[in-house]
């Protein structure tokens, strides 16, 4: 062989040993990207989010951050099939994967504390130990954040006889308040602008936002949450708690009521900030999208104006991300708890919401349940040795469970069969509140 042949060779060798290396490599090289283990996640919630307003807006190019977003990983269908399609019962069942019968909350009226260990909060803590950091910025003063403790304590007859007339007006008043609202269409609803009354002088308007905070406060104060239940005779005075009671614990930050997405989105850049040198999991609430559409209108501009928000703030907490250099080791999931109902100002029976994220390993549509898992697993969780199991199932793997869709219309209740005997929550209700009062 030729000088010339030997070189020839020789480079031929060496090449199949670099590709024969790569070959081998490749796989670990893969589990370097968003395909491996994260070391990050952030979920992000907005609140009452209407699948189909948000495709308007995204077919419009209103919502950067979700189509780029849905271009790196995924955007999916995601639909609510059990539980209320409203607040307490949607976030509680993305933050657990649990239906109802497990978590014990149903809707905003029939709620309670969730069990300990449930939350994922708890499930990351328990997984990764103490140095693994739970964060929660929250929204909403009241159906998300909040946090009271069950309370069962012993009341005279005189108290109950109380209690019951004060749940009873409390009750009156919000049945007065929804039919209103019901009677009036969206443009009603909505302030005149031609009615707008003089600016008042500052100090007059300071005022009267104290007096207007007193008088929440001394209506909070004369709430009365819970059910009267009656045990060898003796009345008690029993309420299951909020639903975030016992999983708050579990976090290092968890603040809530911020209202403003300004508020919610500033704080979440201070925390990141504070704990980009630790592994995490945030949990940020957005809560505009919801109170728009409770206000205006599900087709109003407000509503509209508020998505906007959502996205614009969705960016720059990624942009964050990539300034402190751990945007590809962090993944982003964003989604709603509940629609809302076309064109109206509620959410009855709102059951179309979505997913977007940044995961390439998202490939299907699912059910509001199938989050946490998904979370979950992709933290490196087993899920397979968590108890209770798991109702939903990770978007990243086949189903080997219905995938079911909710329908058009809100189904009729289901009636016994002859000789089968119904279900019924009664032993559960025992420890929930008859309402939040």
């Amino acid at each position: 062989m030729s000088r010339h042949g030997h070189l020839v060779f020789r480079f031929l060798m060496v090449a199949a040993a670099i590709f024969g290396a790569i070959a081998v490599l490749s796989p670990a090289l893969a589990q370097t990207g968003r395909e491996g283990p994260p070391r990050n996640v952030i979920l992000i919630g907005w609140d009452g989010a209407q699948r189909a307003h948000l495709q308007e807006c995204l077919a419009r190019g209103e919502l950067p951050t979700i189509k780029a977003l849905a271009e790196e990983g995924a955007l999916v269908d995601i639909d609510i099939v059990t539980g209320a399609t409203d607040t307490k019962a949607g976030w509680t069942q993305i933050l657990t994967g649990y239906h109802p019968e497990v978590t014990g909350v149903y809707s905003n009226r029939e709620y309670r504390d969730v069990p300990a260990g449930l939350s994922i909060f708890e499930r990351l803590k328990k997984h990764f130990g103490p140095d693994f950091v739970c964060v929660a910025v929250i929204g909403k003063r009241g159906n998300v954040g909040e946090i009271l403790p069950p309370v069962k304590r012993q009341i005279s007859d005189e108290e109950a006889a109380q209690i019951l007339e004060r749940q009873k007006q409390a009750a009156e008043r919000d049945k007065a308040r929804r039919a209103a609202k019901q009677q009036l269409s969206p443009a009603e609803a909505k302030p005149r602008k031609e009615a707008k009354p003089a600016e008042k002088p500052r100090a007059d308007r300071k005022a009267e936002r104290a007096q207007k905070q007193e008088e929440r406060q001394m209506a909070a104060r004369q709430a009365v949450r819970g059910q009267i239940v009656e045990e060898g005779g003796v009345k008690y005075l029993m309420f299951g708690g909020s639903p975030y009671y016992t999983m708050h614990k579990a976090c290092d930050v968890w603040e809530y009521g911020l209202i403003e997405d300004e508020k919610v989105g500033s704080r979440t850049l201070e925390l990141l900030e504070k704990y980009k040198d630790r592994p995490f999991f945030f949990f940020v609430h957005f809560a505009s999208v919801d109170a728009a559409g409770h206000r205006f209108g599900e087709n109003s501009k407000e509503y509209n104006d508020a998505l906007i928000s959502n996205d614009l703030w969705t960016g720059r907490i990624i942009a964050k991300l990539k300034e402190l250099g751990i945007y590809d080791k962090t993944l982003i999931y964003v989604t709603s708890d509940h629609g809302f109902d076309e064109g109206k100002t509620g959410h009855s029976y709102a059951p179309y919401i979505f997913l977007a994220t940044n995961d390439p390993l998202v490939k299907r549509a699912g059910m509001r349940q199938d989050i946490a898992p998904t979370i979950l697993d992709r933290f490196g969780v087993d899920l397979s040795k968590l108890e209770p199991p798991l109702d939903g199932e990770p978007l990243t793997k086949p189903a080997t469970k219905p995938v079911l869709k909710a329908p058009e219309s809100r189904p009729a209740p289901k009636k016994p069969a002859k000789g089968e005997v119904q279900p019924t929550r009664k032993a559960a209700k025992k420890l929930l509140p008859a309402g939040a009062f």
